[in-house]
C-alpha cells in the first residue's frame, strides 16, 4: 500500500522520452508497482502520465491536481512536470491519502440504471480512470469478474500498452479531455489477450470532466476486419501497378522473341527473367485485390528464400553485390507461397540497392515457438530510429535520392500481416539494415 512520505516534501520522479519511468521516490516507485508495473517501465498511473503529455506537448512546465489510485485507497496530489531535454521531471506534492471513493455512477449516466451492461465490449469510466461498468461480454473477453472490476482502477484490469509511434491515445486523450481511439490494452488476468479501445468523454450536470465511455474490439478481430477490407485507394493502385507491368511482360517477351531482330543469348535470357518476375508481381496484384481470403497452407520458407535469390542473383552481381544465403534447412511456416516469394524479392532488391559495390546481402534464418523467420541483412548505411516506422509508409524512402517508388516495403508488410506474419526492422545508422520477415510455424 502506498504511503505519504513521513514529512511533507515533495516526491520526485523521472521520465524518459517513451514515457518509461526512469527515476522514482521509494513513494512514487510504490504507486508504480501497485498499477502494475515497475521501475523503467511506462509510467502506469494514467493521471500523473496525462500532465506529463501535456507538459511534454506544450514544451512549458505544467502543473495539475490530480487523484491517483493505489491499492485500497485515493491519493490526492499536485503533479509538476517539466521538460527538461528529452525528460520530464515530476514533482509530487501536497500528497493527501483518504479512502476510495464509490464510482460515480449517477455523474456518468446521469440515471439510476445498473451498471451491467448488455451492450457489445462497452465500457465506462469516472474522471478518475476507476471502472464504472463493463459489459458482461467484455469481462468474458478480459477474463474478469464483474464484481472485481466494479470500482477498480482501469490500469488495475487491463495494461495500457503504447502503439507503433509510442503513443498512447487514452494518455493524449485524459490530458487534452477528447475523445480517443486504438489504446492497446492487454488483460492482467490473461497476457494473450489484446484488446484495442476507443472512448468518448463524459461530462457531468455542471459541464466538468465526468470520464469516459466506449467500446473495445480484439485486436485479432479489428486486425482481420482491416485485411478484409478493400479500400477505394488500394483498387486504384491496383490499377495503377496493373498497367505498367502488363507492359513490362509485352515488351520482355518480344525480347525473348527477338522479333525486334538478333540480339544476344544472353540478353534474351534477361528477358526471360524479366517477363518471370512481372508477371509474378502480377499474380501478387491479383491475389491482393481478391476479395476472398486465401488459404494460408504450409510453406518451407527456406526453399522459397532460395527462389527469391535465384531470381535475382544476376541483377546484384551487375551491381557489385554479392548475395549469401545461409545454407538451408526446411523451414516449415505458414503463409501463401506468392505472397512470401513476392515480400522476399522486395527486401532482398531492397537490401541490394543499398548495398555498396562490393558489399553482401545476407539471408539466414530462424525457428522460435510459433514463429519461423528469415532476415536479409545489407552492408548499407543504416536507418536512423526515426525513419523506422516511416519507411513502411507508403512513398516513404529511409533517403531521398535513393530509386525506387517507396512501395515495396509497405506491400512487404502488408502482405506478411495479410497471413498473421510480419515485417520488422533492426537497423542503426552505419550498421547497415536487418529486415526480418516472420511468420507463424507450421
Amino acid at each position: 500500500m502506498a504511503s505519504a512520505p513521513s514529512e511533507p516534501r515533495a516526491v520526485l520522479g523521472r521520465l524518459d522520452t517513451n514515457g518509461r519511468l526512469i527515476v522514482a521516490d521509494p513513494e512514487h516507485e510504490t504507486l508504480q508497482r501497485e498499477a502494475g508495473s515497475e521501475l523503467g517501465q511506462i509510467l502506469a498511473l494514467p493521471q500523473i502520465a496525462a500532465v506529463a503529455e501535456l507538459a511534454r506537448k506544450l514544451r512549458t512546465p505544467v502543473g495539475r491536481p490530480v487523484i491517483a489510485a493505489s491499492a485500497d485507497q485515493d491519493i490526492r496530489l499536485w503533479v509538476n512536470a517539466k521538460p527538461e531535454g528529452d525528460e520530464i521531471a515530476l514533482s509530487l506534492e501536497g500528497w493527501t491519502v483518504r479512502p476510495a471513493a464509490a464510482p460515480r455512477l449517477s455523474a456518468i449516466l446521469g440515471t439510476g440504471e445498473s451498471t451491467g451492461s448488455s451492450a457489445h465490449n462497452e465500457w465506462s469510466t469516472d474522471e478518475e480512470l476507476r471502472i464504472i461498468s463493463l459489459s458482461s461480454d467484455l469481462c468474458d473477453l478480459l477474463g474478469v469478474d464483474v464484481a472485481h472490476a466494479s470500482g477498480a482502477p482501469l490500469t488495475r484490469i487491463v495494461r495500457l500498452e503504447e502503439d507503433s509511434s509510442g503513443e498512447m491515445p487514452l494518455i493524449s486523450a485524459l490530458a487534452g479531455r477528447r475523445a480517443f481511439s486504438g489504446q492497446r490494452a492487454r488483460s492482467r488476468d490473461d497476457e494473450s489477450c489484446v484488446v484495442l479501445l476507443n472512448g468518448e468523454i463524459v461530462t457531468g450536470a455542471d459541464g466538468s470532466f465526468a470520464g469516459f465511455r466506449g467500446t473495445a474490439e480484439s485486436e485479432k478481430d479489428a486486425a482481420a476486419a482491416v485485411a478484409r477490407q478493400t479500400t477505394g485507394y488500394d483498387q486504384a493502385m491496383d490499377q495503377l501497378l496493373r498497367l505498367p507491368i502488363d507492359r513490362i511482360i509485352e515488351s520482355a517477351e518480344q525480347i525473348v522473341a527477338r522479333s525486334d531482330g538478333p540480339l544476344r543469348s544472353d540478353y534474351a535470357s534477361y528477358g526471360n527473367d524479366i517477363a518471370s518476375a512481372a508477371r509474378h508481381l502480377l499474380s501478387v496484384l491479383r491475389s491482393m485485390s481478391e476479395d476472398s481470403a486465401h488459404v494460408h497452407g504450409v510453406i518451407d520458407l527456406a526453399s522459397l528464400a532460395a527462389e527469391a535469390v535465384i531470381m535475382l542473383q544476376s541483377s546484384a552481381e551487375e551491381r557489385g553485390v554479392r548475395i549469401e544465403l545461409e545454407k538451408p534447412e526446411p523451414l516449415s511456416a505458414r503463409g501463401e507461397e506468392r505472397a512470401v516469394i513476392q515480400v522476399l524479392v522486395n527486401l532482398i532488391v531492397n537490401a541490394v540497392r543499398h548495398s555498396p559495390e562490393g558489399g553482401a546481402v545476407r539471408l539466414s534464418f530462424a525457428h522460435t515457438a510459433g514463429t519461423a523467420s528469415v532476415t536479409v541483412s545489407d552492408d548499407g548505411p543504416g536507418i536512423g530510429a526515426g525513419d523506422e516506422q516511416r519507411i513502411f509508409e507508403r512513398f516513404e524512402r529511409a533517403h531521398t535520392k535513393e530509386d525506387g517508388t517507396g512501395l515495396g516495403l509497405a506491400i512487404s508488410r502488408r502482405l506478411a500481416r495479410s497471413m498473421g506474419g510480419d515485417v520488422t526492422l533492426d537497423s542503426a545508422p552505419g550498421e547497415g539494415a536487418r529486415f526480418i520477415l516472420t511468420l507463424p510455424s507450421a
